[in-house]
């Protein structure tokens, strides 16, 4: 089984399928990436996807399709996105363990690139856990 860049929640999915139904018949999911900005550095970015890039990784869950930019790869590895909804916003959110810091107003993050020898060995760990 190959690794997945990142995992969604239930209602990241529901979020992710509700925005394709709402987009037109060209909507095929949505791509994540990373770019420079804000105020602790970088920035989560999410576009719709009408025209996949055979280059982006590419997960699913529920139908719901999303596509990572391989520029973030490295920055998003091992990340979980879930979609919540609170009194002041609803938006996207990324469990990230590969983020080091925050701004007070969490709409930019800084982050560093994933230990991939670390990310090797706990998958090694949970293969003897089975």
């Amino acid at each position: 089984m190959a690794f997945a860049v990142m995992t969604m929640t239930q209602a990241a999915a529901d979020r992710v399928n509700a925005i394709v139904a709402n987009s037109g018949p060209d909507a095929k999911g949505i791509r994540v990436g990373i770019k420079k900005g804000g105020c602790a550095g970088m920035e989560y970015t999410i576009d719709l996807v009408t025209e996949p890039n055979a280059k982006d990784d590419h997960i699913t869950h529920e139908g719901a399709n999303v596509w990572i930019d391989p520029a973030a790869v490295l920055y998003l590895l091992g990340t979980q996105m879930d979609f919540e909804v609170t009194t002041l916003r609803s938006g996207f959110v990324f469990n990230n363990p590969n983020q080091t810091s925050a701004c007070g107003c969490g709409e930019s993050v800084e982050l560093k690139a994933a230990d991939l020898a670390e990310l090797a060995k706990q998958r090694e760990l949970a293969g003897d856990a089975r």
